[in-house]
Protein backbone atom coordinates (compact mmCIF):
# COMPACT_ATOMS: atom_id res chain seq x y z
CA UNK A 1 0.00 0.00 0.00
CA UNK A 2 1.07 3.63 -0.59
CA UNK A 3 1.24 6.14 2.11
CA UNK A 4 0.69 9.71 1.36
CA UNK A 5 4.19 10.03 2.17
CA UNK A 6 5.45 8.09 -1.02
CA UNK A 7 6.39 5.39 0.69
CA UNK A 8 5.34 1.19 -0.03
CA UNK A 9 4.33 -0.89 3.16
CA UNK A 10 3.09 -4.15 3.01
CA UNK A 11 -0.19 -4.17 5.84
CA UNK A 12 -1.21 -7.81 6.73
CA UNK A 13 -4.97 -7.00 8.05
CA UNK A 14 -6.04 -10.69 8.13
CA UNK A 15 -6.75 -9.92 11.84
CA UNK A 16 -9.78 -7.35 10.56
CA UNK A 17 -13.08 -8.39 9.79
CA UNK A 18 -13.46 -8.68 5.66
CA UNK A 19 -16.13 -5.90 6.39
CA UNK A 20 -13.65 -3.32 8.00
CA UNK A 21 -10.44 -3.98 6.02
CA UNK A 22 -11.30 -1.91 2.91
CA UNK A 23 -12.30 0.96 5.15
CA UNK A 24 -8.79 0.55 7.32
CA UNK A 25 -6.72 -0.02 4.10
CA UNK A 26 -8.55 3.94 2.84
CA UNK A 27 -7.62 5.35 6.36
CA UNK A 28 -3.95 4.05 6.66
CA UNK A 29 -2.93 4.91 2.76
CA UNK A 30 -4.56 8.56 3.53
CA UNK A 31 -2.05 8.72 6.45
CA UNK A 32 2.01 8.50 6.82
CA UNK A 33 4.16 5.52 7.04
CA UNK A 34 4.82 4.31 10.64
CA UNK A 35 8.49 5.97 10.14
CA UNK A 36 7.70 8.97 8.56
CA UNK A 37 5.17 9.51 11.49
CA UNK A 38 7.29 8.94 14.17
CA UNK A 39 9.96 11.03 12.56
CA UNK A 40 7.07 13.72 12.37
CA UNK A 41 6.11 13.08 16.29
CA UNK A 42 9.92 13.21 17.29
CA UNK A 43 10.09 16.59 15.57
CA UNK A 44 7.02 18.10 17.15
CA UNK A 45 8.23 16.82 20.61
CA UNK A 46 11.76 18.58 20.01
CA UNK A 47 10.01 22.05 19.01
CA UNK A 48 7.77 21.80 21.83
CA UNK A 49 10.68 20.88 23.92
CA UNK A 50 12.83 24.28 22.47
CA UNK A 51 9.55 26.62 22.77
CA UNK A 52 8.78 25.23 26.01
CA UNK A 53 13.18 26.22 27.23
CA UNK A 54 12.48 29.58 25.25
CA UNK A 55 9.44 30.50 26.79
CA UNK A 56 10.72 29.63 30.74
CA UNK A 57 14.07 31.50 29.99
CA UNK A 58 11.85 34.66 28.62
CA UNK A 59 9.85 34.43 32.28
CA UNK A 60 12.65 33.64 34.08
CA UNK A 61 14.06 37.36 32.76
CA UNK A 62 11.19 39.35 33.76
CA UNK A 63 11.16 37.59 37.28
CA UNK A 64 14.38 37.74 37.99
CA UNK A 65 14.44 41.48 37.20
CA UNK A 66 10.79 42.11 38.36
CA UNK A 67 12.50 40.82 42.07
CA UNK A 68 15.62 42.65 41.69
CA UNK A 69 13.33 46.22 41.00
CA UNK A 70 10.70 45.29 44.06
CA UNK A 71 13.42 44.04 46.39
CA UNK A 72 12.77 40.54 46.83
CA UNK A 73 14.49 38.74 48.50
CA UNK A 74 16.33 34.96 47.28
CA UNK A 75 13.89 31.95 47.55
CA UNK A 76 15.11 28.98 49.65
CA UNK A 77 15.12 24.98 48.62
CA UNK A 78 16.60 22.72 46.64
CA UNK A 79 18.41 24.09 43.60
CA UNK A 80 15.94 22.49 41.19
CA UNK A 81 13.08 24.47 42.46
CA UNK A 82 14.23 27.96 42.89
CA UNK A 83 13.56 29.33 39.23
CA UNK A 84 10.20 27.67 39.24
CA UNK A 85 9.55 29.67 42.82
CA UNK A 86 10.92 32.87 41.14
CA UNK A 87 8.66 32.53 38.64
CA UNK A 88 5.43 31.16 40.18
CA UNK A 89 5.97 34.61 42.68
CA UNK A 90 6.33 36.99 39.96
CA UNK A 91 2.95 35.90 38.58
CA UNK A 92 0.69 35.82 41.44
CA UNK A 93 2.42 39.02 42.41
CA UNK A 94 1.69 40.62 39.28
CA UNK A 95 -1.61 38.91 39.02
CA UNK A 96 -2.43 40.09 42.66
CA UNK A 97 -1.41 43.74 42.11
CA UNK A 98 -3.43 43.63 38.61
CA UNK A 99 -6.59 42.57 40.61
CA UNK A 100 -6.04 44.56 43.82
CA UNK A 101 -4.74 47.74 42.60
CA UNK A 102 -5.03 48.34 38.50
CA UNK A 103 -8.64 46.74 38.59
CA UNK A 104 -9.53 47.04 42.40
CA UNK A 105 -9.64 49.60 44.82
CA UNK A 106 -6.50 49.51 46.67
CA UNK A 107 -4.04 52.25 46.87
CA UNK A 108 -0.54 51.81 47.11
CA UNK A 109 0.14 52.29 50.87
CA UNK A 110 -2.32 48.74 51.13
CA UNK A 111 0.10 47.35 48.07
CA UNK A 112 3.37 48.06 49.66
CA UNK A 113 2.41 46.81 53.33
CA UNK A 114 1.39 43.30 51.16
CA UNK A 115 4.70 43.47 49.36
CA UNK A 116 6.16 43.56 52.18
CA UNK A 117 4.04 40.20 53.68
CA UNK A 118 5.19 38.71 50.88
CA UNK A 119 9.17 39.46 51.48
CA UNK A 120 8.73 37.41 54.51
CA UNK A 121 7.48 34.34 52.54
CA UNK A 122 11.22 32.58 50.94
CA UNK A 123 10.36 29.14 50.63
CA UNK A 124 10.43 28.71 47.05
CA UNK A 125 7.98 25.84 47.59
CA UNK A 126 5.31 27.77 49.22
CA UNK A 127 4.90 30.03 46.05
CA UNK A 128 5.28 26.72 43.61
CA UNK A 129 2.06 25.33 46.01
CA UNK A 130 0.42 28.95 45.19
CA UNK A 131 0.98 28.87 41.16
CA UNK A 132 -2.55 28.42 40.15
CA UNK A 133 -4.16 30.76 43.03
CA UNK A 134 -6.09 33.68 41.65
CA UNK A 135 -4.73 36.94 42.44
CA UNK A 136 -7.21 38.01 44.55
CA UNK A 137 -6.50 35.20 46.90
CA UNK A 138 -2.85 36.50 48.03
CA UNK A 139 -4.22 38.16 51.01
CA UNK A 140 -5.43 35.18 52.60
CA UNK A 141 -2.61 33.07 51.47
CA UNK A 142 -0.39 35.24 52.98
CA UNK A 143 -2.44 34.96 56.39
CA UNK A 144 -2.77 31.38 56.12
CA UNK A 145 1.02 31.14 55.66
CA UNK A 146 1.34 33.20 58.79
CA UNK A 147 -0.83 31.96 61.03
CA UNK A 148 0.76 30.66 63.35
CA UNK A 149 -1.96 29.13 65.71
CA UNK A 150 -2.02 25.98 63.15
CA UNK A 151 -0.77 23.03 64.47
CA UNK A 152 1.90 21.12 62.46
CA UNK A 153 1.75 17.90 63.70
CA UNK A 154 0.01 15.14 62.03
CA UNK A 155 -3.95 14.96 61.82
CA UNK A 156 -4.51 11.79 61.13
CA UNK A 157 -1.85 10.12 64.29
Amino acid sequence: MEHTCSHQVVHDLSGRPADKRAGFARWLAAKDCTDCWKAARDADIGSKEQWLAAKRAAEQEKATAWAKQFDMPPLDGPEKTLAWGERSRHQLMTAAHTTLVIEGSWDEANWAELEERARGISRAGWWIDQRDADGSDLVELLDAAGDTDRSTENPFR
